[in-house]
């Protein structure tokens, strides 16, 4: 940039010693006559005219003012002075006359309303040739006429010296014009190499002051429109605005002002749509008018420019240090010119050059800024790809820490529901022909455990559970690995707080049984903590890939229906049946059909008989519940548990107890007293008002008073014991006797059995079926009866299905059976026809 230092310092000394050269020009006395625009007086009236008076001033300057003007000067004896020049363009319209003795020897006519080519020389200036001297007296007279600022420099020159003159001016003209293009076009080419628009608003700010400074040195006019005097007003009064916009937009870009003071960027916004309404308004208002506007506004906005430097500059913003040096000078400039436009301030070197010293310093520190701008944005790029590099090592860092903190569980470091979920679907996905056992663990006893020990104590005792628990499952043939790396592999999944997961070959693990038993053998220890051993009662339940899903929430969901099944319950370890999901779509479209068949009356009773192996008579009937249309899609048991499921089994248990009453009493009058059992579900003992509804269906049927038993299974009484009994003894109340059903299937406490009101005991067809081959079953069979009987209980033996049997129940003392080998339930008619041949048959085997 020093060759550009170098140029402007050339221009400035040119332009500061303009008077150089072989003659100085030489400034006359000059009379002004000031008169009303709508005068039009001759050269003699406005001689004559009163008003006359002396410019105080070496170059008459009136500022904007719509009246013409007279100028008198009388020239000096000199012979070498035989030029004319006004050293401003902007003049609408100049006679010039050549007096001799008071008598016109020339006259001429000019300004800027006409083509160029009528001036008398055709030069950026106005000038006009003129001879005297023969000792007459001569002067010149000039009537000016402008609608723009009305300043008249008048220089007499020797027409060689005033060219030479010229020709230094125009190069130091050239020279400022060379600098400004080379800037603009410099920018230019780095707005295309880097796509950054302040470089743009740059070109754009500057190319505007080298409008300006063109147009009002009337270069423009000469070189551009020479014959469209319109074109040039108008250039001058859009270019003014244009530049403010410009600059105004480069500013605020260049001082990063929205970022940075938001305020003044809102004063900005509305400069520039003033300037920009201005704009447009110079095209529908006349010049005189326009031309004060643009310039009125031109310096608020270069005063708000002048101050953005030093207060951004005391706010930090190291851009605006260079910002103050340029846009100071180039505002100084600007404002010493248009006071100058306005009359103000004399015409000098400085007032009459100023905006184009300022804005020649301006394009160098500007230049200079976004140089060091460029070289600052390198840096700071280089300086934020390090930190982006450092932040993106972070970035991962965190990213792996928060991968690992989604993929496990927070407590106990295990893969979570999600990354099992993903293991899952990976191995579907990559091996989809083979089987995948998929095991749900769930704590049953941990939310009793948090209650008596509380949360964080519980969160240990999960910790050493889980770990426990992958050890212990890590030892189960066919067992999967969920997640491996480095440092672990791990075999167990935590689902939530209460639950584990597994995954294995299901082909090998279903051939190892006893491995398998071992293993949940193993599960439900105690965990040992602070000397304590803490039950958490873990169930297991198992769902199979492909047979009960293809999935990997499916397989979850249903090892979890599995894992919340009686069987799981009981045996701590359960396997997912689709006819015992409650949740399935099928099994919700069935439950929709339950309630209909309910209240359409589409259900049965179906009766089998108990005899009594002392005399084989017939002394009672089981009610059994059966569905005729769903026979082949649902089993009695499973319209009990699916009622008890969905909250039926209320209205279905009052169903079944009002149609065994009904079937009970077409048998009396049929002349057949029997007995009549009825399953009762524990859930029936749970309501609060289901003994005082029997006690009143009692009383509606007063012929099966004693006749009644309510069968309820062992299990079932244990789940809630105390509210069993209490239920079960109000029954009693009412003559309802009490059966202990499936006895033998489950755990129950001897003394709490002899609490309940029970008179009979029902063997569990389990222990039965295989009497006749099982030692060890007789052992337990012959136990029971013994025991029941000492206890004063009948018992019942179920699940009867041939002659040896019986007989061996006969020797060892039960009083009743009841099975296939007296027939299977019946309805009610086919059971009334056996009844018939059963008693027909045994009068003739008696007979």
């Amino acid at each position: 940039m020093r060759w550009l230092q170098t140029l402007i310092v050339l221009m400035m000394s040119v332009l500061a010693l303009p008077c150089q050269g072989s003659e100085a020009p030489f400034v006359p006395d000059i009379a002004f006559l000031r008169v009303t625009p709508e005068s039009d007086l001759s050269l003699s009236q406005a001689l004559e005219a009163p008003g006359w008076q002396t410019l105080t001033d070496q170059s008459p300057n009136f500022g904007y003012i719509n009246d013409p003007v007279w100028l008198r000067f009388p020239i000096p004896a000199d012979p070498q002075l035989n030029l004319l020049e006004i050293g401003y363009s902007h003049l609408d319209h100049i006679r010039f006359f050549l007096l001799r003795d008071g008598q016109i020897v020339n006259r001429m006519v000019s300004g800027d309303r006409l083509p160029f080519s009528e001036r008398p020389i055709q030069y950026r200036n106005f000038l006009f040739p003129f001879e005297h001297g023969d000792g007459a007296d001569y002067q010149i007279v000039l009537e000016i006429r402008s609608k723009g600022a009305m300043q008249v420099p008048l220089r007499l020159w020797n027409s060689q010296a005033f060219f030479e003159n010229a020709f230094r001016e125009d190069l130091a003209h050239a020279v400022y014009y060379g600098i400004l293009i080379t800037v603009i076009f410099f920018n230019v080419f780095i707005f295309f190499a880097l796509r950054e628009p302040i470089y743009l608003l740059y070109v754009l700010s500057t190319l505007g002051y080298l409008s300006i400074i063109a147009c009002l040195n009337g270069i423009a006019y000469q070189l551009f429109w020479p014959g469209s005097p319109d074109i040039q007003n108008q250039a001058m009064l859009v270019g003014i605005p244009f530049t403010m916009i410009a600059t105004l937009w480069f500013s605020s870009t260049f001082l990063e002002l929205r970022a940075r003071s938001p305020a003044i960027m809102q004063a900005i916004g509305w400069l520039i749509a003033v300037n920009a309404v201005a704009a447009a308004a110079t095209f529908v208002i006349d010049y005189n008018t326009a031309i004060r506007l643009v310039v009125a506004l031109a310096i608020p906005c270069c005063l708000l420019l002048t101050f953005l430097g030093p207060q951004q500059w005391l706010r930090g913003n190291r851009q605006a240090v260079y910002y103050t040096l340029a846009w100071g000078a180039l505002t100084l400039g600007s404002a010493i010119t248009a006071m100058n436009k306005y009359g103000l301030l004399p015409n000098t070197v400085v007032t009459v050059y100023g905006i184009e010293m300022g804005s020649a310093l301006q394009a160098v520190l500007l230049a200079l800024a976004l140089a060091v701008r460029i070289y600052r944005e390198r840096q700071d790029k280089v300086l934020a790809q390090s930190a982006e590099l450092r932040a993106l090592e972070a970035r991962r860092s965190v990213e792996h820490r928060l991968m690992e903190q989604a993929l496990h569980h927070p407590l106990t470091g295990l893969p979570n529901r999600g990354s099992f979920e993903m293991a899952l679907s990976d191995l579907i996905s990559r091996e989809p022909d083979r089987r995948y056992g998929i095991a749900v663990i769930h704590l049953e006893n941990l939310a009793s455990v948090t209650k008596t020990l509380g949360h964080r104590n519980t969160d240990r005792i999960l910790e050493l559970a889980s770990r426990a628990y992958h050890a212990i499952m890590r030892d189960v043939p066919g067992i999967l690995p969920i997640e491996q790396t480095e440092r672990h592999v791990y075999y167990l999944a935590s689902l939530d707080q209460q639950s584990f997961a597994l995954i294995t070959d299901a082909s090998r693990t279903e051939a190892t049984p006893k491995s398998v038993v071992r293993c949940v053998e193993q599960l439900r220890r105690p965990i040992d903590y602070l000397g304590m051993q803490v039950p958490l009662d873990p169930r297991i339940g198992v769902a199979i890939f492909p047979e009960h899903g293809d999935d990997a929430n499916t397989l979850v969901r249903r090892a979890i229906i599995a894992e919340g099944s009686d069987r799981a319950r009981d045996r701590g370890m359960a396997y997912y049946k689709p006819s015992r999901d409650a949740y399935s779509a099928e099994r919700l479209t069935l439950v929709s059909e339950l309630r209909h068949a309910l209240e359409n009356n589409e259900l049965a009773l179906y009766l089998q008989p108990k005899q009594s192996l002392a005399d084989d008579t017939i002394v009672g009937m089981e009610a059994l519940i059966r569905w005729p249309d769903r026979q082949d899609r649902i089993r009695p048991d499973e319209i009990v548990l699916m009622a008890e499921q969905t909250g039926l089994i209320k209205p279905l248990t009052r169903w079944v107890l009002e149609e065994a009453l009904s079937l009970r009493t077409r048998l009396l009058d049929q002349g057949w007293e029997l007995d009549l059992s009825v399953n009762i579900s524990p859930n029936n003992l749970r309501e609060a008002d289901f003994s005082l509804y029997v006690q009143r269906l009692m009383q509606s049927y007063h012929s099966h008073q004693g006749a009644v038993t309510f069968e309820v299974t062992e299990t079932s009484m244990m789940l809630d014991p105390t509210n069993a009994l209490e239920a079960l003894n109000a029954l009693g109340g009412a003559g309802i006797r009490v059966s202990i059903d499936d006895f033998g299937s489950g755990y129950s406490s001897l003394s709490y059995i002899k609490q309940l009101p029970a008179g009979e005991i029902k063997i569990d067809q389990s222990l039965i079926r295989d009497l006749a081959t099982q030692s060890e079953d007789r052992v337990i069979v012959q136990t029971t009866i013994d025991m029941c009987h000492s206890l004063g209980y009948d018992v019942v033996a179920e699940g009867v299905e041939n002659e040896e049997v019986a007989e061996q129940l006969r020797g060892m003392g039960c009083d009743m059976i009841q099975g296939y080998l007296l027939t299977p339930p019946l309805p009610f008619d086919e059971f009334l026809d056996w009844l018939g041949g059963h008693e027909s048959g045994r009068a003739h085997n008696l007979g």
